[in-house]
């Protein structure tokens, strides 16, 4: 029997700055931070899942590439708020501008508004702003 989301594991260039994005801008709670096999390993909890992040010892060279529509893989991270203005003026003072919206979100039913902007690596990150029904 499915008990729940657990987690979703990525990799970035720089703990700290991880860190400091996820935690101290979005809001996630640091649970576990370890040295781990050829790098380090952080456990950040969303309330409602949690988010893997694995800082390689060696450094990397690629920054994140997007997927493309035709292959598989994840697209981004979405993260719901209570407060769109609020998230979206606080990441913009922090150096991390909106890519895309704030905007009224096509599915409605779900989502009142959303936004998208990309953390230090370059990995794209939702921003929603969850709908009456939700």
């Amino acid at each position: 029997m499915l008990l729940g989301f657990e987690h979703v594991g990525m990799t970035v260039s720089d703990m700290d700055r991880a860190i400091a994005f996820y935690c101290d801008l979005l809001g996630l709670r640091l649970v576990l931070r370890k040295s781990a096999d050829r790098g380090e390993l952080a456990f950040l909890d969303t309330g409602s899942g949690m988010l893997e992040v694995f800082a390689p010892s060696a450094a990397l060279v690629d920054r994140f590439r997007d997927v493309p529509l035709h292959e598989a893989g994840l697209r981004h991270l979405t993260f719901a708020f209570s407060d769109m203005d609020e998230i979206v003026t606080r990441l913009g003072a922090a150096g991390f501008p909106t890519v895309e919206g704030p905007r009224p979100a096509r599915n409605s039913t779900l989502l009142k508004q959303l936004a998208f902007v990309r953390d230090p690596d370059g990995i794209l990150v939702e921003l929603v702003e969850r709908g009456e029904g939700r």
